[in-house]
């Protein structure tokens, strides 16, 4: 690159793309240019801690507790994945989950969304896959990142407003309760994934309990 010259103009970029890896350099050092990189890189979010994980063998007593209370239950059914939306709430400073399944095991995953929230209302959206879900996330985002998922598993993105707090991994959840918490990073939505997309026959019953604590 040292003996490749190109005619510039003031405020010009060249930048160079490898065939081989696909990488681009940029060959203008104009200030402009590290005035805009330095822009992009302040619209990444930051990093988001690991969570706190653990399980309990009392299966039983707390499918039998949770089934009892409203949207306590639901039903997973095969190739679907569930997203529940938990916004952060303004008197809480830790989001906690809980969660048990019958029979089998089913994949389960934590991303946040940096975004203002408007409602402190928990709700829930059900896709065919994990691509599909993807797709119905503001479009209008771009640039994608990819993220762990299933079986060690199908590639799914998030976009670049979406942090990775815990990658979706199956979990043995009808031998054990499967529980943990987060400590709210800011303002935004937590979204709890239940992937059944890698079950082509079997639906899952999932008992599950979300709260904040102070």
């Amino acid at each position: 690159l040292t003996n490749y010259h190109v005619p510039q103009g003031v405020g010009d970029i060249v930048m160079i793309q490898s065939d081989h890896t696909g990488a681009v350099d940029i060959l203008s050092a104009e200030l402009e240019t590290a005035d805009l990189l330095g822009e992009q890189r302040k619209a990444q979010p930051p990093p988001l801690a690991a969570p706190t994980m653990w399980t309990t063998e009392k299966v039983k007593e707390f499918k039998a507790k949770v089934g009892k209370e409203r949207n306590g239950r639901m039903v997973v059914k095969r190739g679907e994945v569930v997203t529940v939306r938990v916004p952060t709430h303004p008197d809480g400073k830790c989001i906690c989950w809980e969660f048990a399944t019958d029979d089998y095991d089913i994949g389960f995953g934590v991303y946040f969304d940096w975004t203002t929230v408007t409602s402190t209302a928990i709700t829930v959206q059900v896709s065919e896959s994990s691509d599909e879900e993807d797709e119905e996330e503001d479009e209008e985002i771009e640039g994608l990142s990819p993220v762990g998922d299933v079986e060690r598993g199908s590639k799914s993105y998030l976009r670049n407003r979406y942090g990775e707090i815990m990658p979706v991994y199956r979990r043995n959840s009808h031998r054990e309760v499967q529980a943990g918490s987060h400590e709210y990073p800011g303002e935004g939505i937590y979204l709890l994934k239940f992937d059944n997309s890698y079950s082509l026959l079997r639906n899952k019953t999932l008992f599950f309990h979300v709260y904040y604590t102070s």
